[in-house]
């Protein structure tokens, strides 16, 4: 089985009518790639924004989902068949077919291999926001000027938080929701539930709301700071030239498939399999993702929306 996107017009018509169940198609593979019977699948915010929206003219058929966590049963010529039998995580990409049937056609450096002791669930819901969270880490320097910012505290912000703890910097938060008891756990110094009660400068701000929020957080940087929009991006720097000397940075995970060469593939899910690690040894933290069989589909999608609660579907 796999769910294809349907092309009907939005307007009134509830999200449920946008996708088709249908049956799964013969999959040839080429040379590079494999075969991942998946075992779980994550919904990402992603997922059900493009299929409401379509933004990338997907056909009629497609097949959405970024996120999914299995075991690779088929391999191309080219490919290691040491590697059937094993398990993986990934994150796909938008342009293909993706993670929202029974098997997903995926390159085979573009996976990461899973800890025994971390469950297919757990996994697929991991990919998209971990490897988020250790891109937008990777793009400050370490340095003495440690204190940072977090605005929104989603699954992306929740990684990241401890990426930064555990390296060393001084965390800051806003958010509305993020409990204290949560943040002192984490390591976190101090929670503003309002950007107006923010009264300190900070070497890096990570922002996960908007580019245009993240444009107004930039008065509240040092000389020679960091603003990293999770998401969108600031077009235009808002300093002068040779003053304050920010840099500016974007986060796009999604875009390293069609920009990241194999280098840039290799680094990420070697990282990618390290954090797996952590979390499969309790040294990073996560939610527990809520799971749906894979009949229910749409009420996954519809819960991953109205609730913003990490959401699996779980396969037989």
């Amino acid at each position: 089985m796999e769910i294809r996107w349907n092309n009907i017009k939005f307007g009134n018509i509830k999200l449920k009518h946008s996708l088709v169940l249908g049956k799964a198609e013969n999959l040839n593979l080429d040379d590079n790639e494999i075969l991942v019977r998946n075992k779980a699948i994550g919904i990402n915010p992603v997922d059900w924004k493009l299929i409401k929206t379509n933004p990338l003219n997907w056909p009629n058929g497609h097949i959405p989902g970024v996120d999914g966590a299995g075991i690779i049963v088929q391999v191309g010529d080219k490919v290691d068949t040491s590697l059937i039998g094993r398990r993986v995580a990934y994150h796909g990409s938008l342009n293909r077919n993706g993670s929202f049937a029974e098997s997903t056609i995926l390159n085979a450096e573009r996976v990461m291999m899973l800890p025994e002791s971390l469950s297919f669930e757990l996994a697929a819901a991991l990919p998209c926001p971990m490897l988020t969270a250790w891109q937008a880490f990777e793009k400050i320097p370490l340095t003495q000027q440690r204190e940072v910012l977090i605005v929104g505290f989603g699954a992306v912000n929740n990684l990241l938080s401890q990426l930064l703890v555990n390296a060393g910097y001084v965390v800051d938060v806003v958010s509305a929701s993020l409990n204290e008891a949560r943040a002192e756990k984490l390591g976190i110094r101090q929670v503003y539930r309002e950007q107006s009660q923010i009264g300190n400068k900070y070497f890096a701000i990570f922002d996960a709301i908007s580019g245009e929020n993240a444009a107004h957080l930039v008065p509240l940087l040092r000389a020679n700071g960091h603003i990293v929009c999770i998401q969108d991006r600031i077009p235009n720097p808002i300093d002068p030239p040779f003053t304050r000397t920010i840099s500016y940075h974007e986060i796009a995970l999604g875009a390293l498939h069609d920009f990241g060469d194999k280098e840039d593939w290799y680094a990420l899910m070697h990282n990618g399999e390290a954090l797996l690690e952590r979390v499969a040894n309790g040294s990073v933290e996560v939610s527990i993702p809520v799971t749906f069989a894979f009949e229910k589909m749409l009420d996954a999608l519809e819960h991953s929306e109205f609730t913003k609660l990490k959401t699996v579907i779980r396969l037989s």
